[in-house]
């Protein structure tokens, strides 16, 4: 450390005092408002001006006022402490279940309808609880949930193998394959897989849990996906197959998708989607009370 920084370190129990005595002018109130014996006040303002140099307070008649060292002082304190209230008020806010915030994370995919659903019917029970959403591939939420910025994760594929996470299942999506219209399979009820082989495929980047999820299918199917087009957004995808320019295996669309027929797969094919969190950071009450929430709304189901 600094000079600088252990003078300040030292300092800092002796900030309040200085902002009292700002307003008081007195020591023996000031002591009295802060409830500290005056000899202790006495002794934390002549070891101050010790360490200082030149005195921080001159007497002024039966009080006292601040030198000129002592002003500069006083007005640092009164913007350091006022941040550390603040950030008391804060930390005391995430120890309420009720006015917490809560760091939650999801899939790209999950932005549509369930997330929306999810947050609308907490919200409705516990209004005061704050939110600061975040969107990114399965990866990224991982490690963000690992280093401890991020609370949840609603993500997939479930479950995940790692000592530092804990995951539980919320529910679990259907996928198809999407062909666009005019397709040789289009007039086909169910597709097997293992007929893919030979096409061309539109998908989501390495990193993402939809990537993997198809990767592990066409691996089991006996053959290695063909991609055509990398991107993020399954909207996006599923657009670019509506452009010919591949096949997709992706979640059943919310709504009719334009210019894309879905048809079932064989052997069937899901994605389960769940919470994860850290195994070794606790989490915070209102981030426990949403999880807990969410829970208890699968196992209802």
């Amino acid at each position: 450390m600094t000079d600088h920084e252990v003078l300040a370190a030292a300092m800092a129990p002796r900030l309040a005092l200085l902002r009292v005595l700002a307003a008081e002018q007195h020591v023996t109130r000031a002591a009295d408002r802060l409830g500290v014996p005056q000899p202790t006040v006495s002794r934390w303002l002549a070891g101050l001006s010790a360490e200082l140099g030149t005195p921080v307070i001159v007497r002024a008649g039966r009080g006292v006022r601040l030198t000129r060292a002592g002003r500069l002082l006083a007005d640092a304190a009164e913007q350091a402490l006022s941040t550390l209230e603040a950030g008391c008020r804060r930390a005391m806010g995430e120890a309420d279940p009720e006015r917490g915030q809560v760091v939650f994370a999801f899939l790209h995919t999950m932005g549509g309808v369930r997330v929306p659903e999810l947050l609308r019917d907490f919200r409705a029970r516990h209004p005061h609880v704050r939110f600061t959403l975040e969107q990114g591939a399965h990866e990224e939420m991982l490690a963000r949930v690992r280093a401890g910025d991020t609370d949840l994760a609603l993500t997939s594929p479930l479950p995940v193998e790692d000592p530092e996470l804990c995951s539980a299942p919320v529910y679990e999506q259907p996928l198809a394959l999407n062909v666009p219209i005019g397709h040789a399979l289009a007039e086909r009820r169910r597709v097997r897989l293992a007929e893919l082989a030979h096409e061309r495929f539109v998908g989501v980047k390495r990193g993402y849990g939809l990537r993997r999820t198809t990767d592990e299918l066409c691996a089991a199917a006996g053959f290695v996906p063909e991609l055509a087009f990398e991107g993020e957004e399954v909207d996006t995808v599923r657009g670019l197959v509506a452009a010919g320019l591949g096949v997709a295996l992706l979640p059943l669309a919310d709504t009719n998708p334009v210019g894309v027929l879905e048809l079932p797969i064989t052997p069937r094919a899901i994605r389960r989607i769940g919470l994860v969190w850290s195994a070794t950071v606790p989490l915070a009450p209102a981030a426990d009370l949403f999880r807990a929430s969410v829970l208890a709304e699968h196992a209802d189901r």
